[in-house]
């Protein structure tokens, strides 16, 4: 086996235990057949922020030597298996503005294999998927985004699923038996061994070539060297704003607000609001609450939400004083950041039946980022499985 290297990216705060359940239970499983391992996050507790994307990781060997080995690094630089628990994050992740848009398929060996929890097929993910230049494989995991093991959260057995699926695809890890072992150490519970055999036994698989997935190339910022830090500290402040000036139009007024060009917090969306303009009242409520200014103020004075710099907290949908004004939709039904009052103006037609829509798809409104209230991770899960039977009538 030599060393085998796991990756779990997921959302920070909302599925990090999830991520931490997955990578342990890799390692008690491995140690079950004496093999070394260790669990390890990227990140402390500071960027883990609502939805933001962090990682896990899980790397095993069959020696301590091999481990250490592999460990002396900052991270692995590549890994045999990714692992996405939230489907959107199949646009790439970005956490720190470290890097600019890191491919969720960047660590990914040749033939590597990149494991997926979605309720879409494999086509539809690879529309987001940045290219690679090399063979891999992608793996799904049916299932809805989850929070299994989050403390207040019902455990739904994704961690469990996750881990039988693994074996599947990574079948040198460890075997099954260890694995059952491991569950039945670390969770107590039978039918969570029922969950992951389950998984084992029906995980999907996919070869993915070169050719296929999204051209887009990820955005990437540069980093001075140290030799090119200016002596003392200073943070350049953000330039004033300027007038709006709309290409479908040609009108110009309004204000859009400066931004850091180096904020783009889109990949921690799983929901973005999508505006009705013609429902808008222009209240400013969306304006003055976006904790992260992103509405430009029209020269006909609608509000347009940048979308690169949105992280889809729906506080401006919670503050919207109109019913169907803003609505939050998953963010895997959209293709880019593009501007949604761009689109109105050029075609209103079109741009109204295009999210009125995805407003009336249960599949595209059925998740929101967070919980806003006891039960509602109950409440989705009955929706999920209604809006599947739905899908299949």
């Amino acid at each position: 086996m030599s060393t085998i290297s796991i990756e779990v990216v997921y959302r920070g705060i909302f599925q990090k235990s999830l991520a931490k359940n997955i990578c342990r239970g890799i390692v008690l499983a491995a140690r079950k057949e004496n093999k070394v391992g260790t669990a390890f996050g990227r990140y402390g507790d500071s960027p883990e922020r609502n939805g933001v994307p962090a990682k896990n990781f899980a790397v095993v060997s069959d020696t301590a030597e091999e481990l250490e080995a592999s460990l002396a690094k900052y991270e692995p630089n590549e890994v045999d298996v990714s692992i996405a628990v939230d489907d959107t994050l199949c646009k790439g992740v970005e956490s720190w503005a470290w890097y600019g848009l890191q491919p969720i398929n960047k660590l990914l060996k040749p033939n590597g294999t990149l494991l997926v929890t979605a309720n879409r097929t494999p086509e539809d993910l690879l529309k987001h998927i940045h290219k690679k230049e090399y063979p891999y494989n992608l793996a799904i995991v049916k299932g809805m985004a989850s929070f299994s093991g989050l403390w207040v959260y019902k455990d739904d057995h994704t961690d469990v699923r996750i881990l039988g699926a693994l074996l599947k695809i990574c079948p040198g890890l460890v075997s099954f038996k260890s694995l059952e072992q491991a569950i039945l150490e670390e969770w107590k519970n039978e039918l969570k061994v029922t969950s992951a055999r389950k998984s084992y036994e029906s995980v999907s698989v996919r070869k993915v070539q070169p050719t296929e997935g999204s051209d887009e190339v990820p955005f990437e910022f540069e980093k001075p060297g140290w030799k090119e830090m200016k002596e003392g500290v200073a943070i350049p402040g953000i330039p004033l704003g300027k007038e709006y000036h709309s290409e479908a139009t040609g009108q110009t007024g309004g204000y859009k607000p400066a931004v850091n060009p180096y904020y783009k917090k889109y990949s921690a969306r799983t929901m973005r609001p999508v505006v009705l303009f013609d429902k808008c009242i222009k209240c400013t409520l969306c304006w003055l609450h976006c904790p992260d200014s992103c509405f430009d103020v029209t020269p006909d004075g609608h509000y347009d939400v940048r979308l690169e710099s949105c992280t889809g907290c729906s506080i401006c949908a919670d503050v919207c004083p109109v019913d169907g004004c803003i609505t939050m939709v998953n963010e895997a039904f959209f293709d880019d950041n593009a501007s949604e009052y761009e689109a109105w103006k050029k075609d209103k037609t079109t741009y109204v039946a295009s999210v009125t829509e995805k407003i009336k798809n249960p599949q595209a409104t059925l998740r929101s980022h967070g919980y806003r209230h006891r039960g509602q991770y109950q409440e989705e899960i009955a929706q999920e499985k209604e809006a599947s039977h739905g899908s299949k009538g």
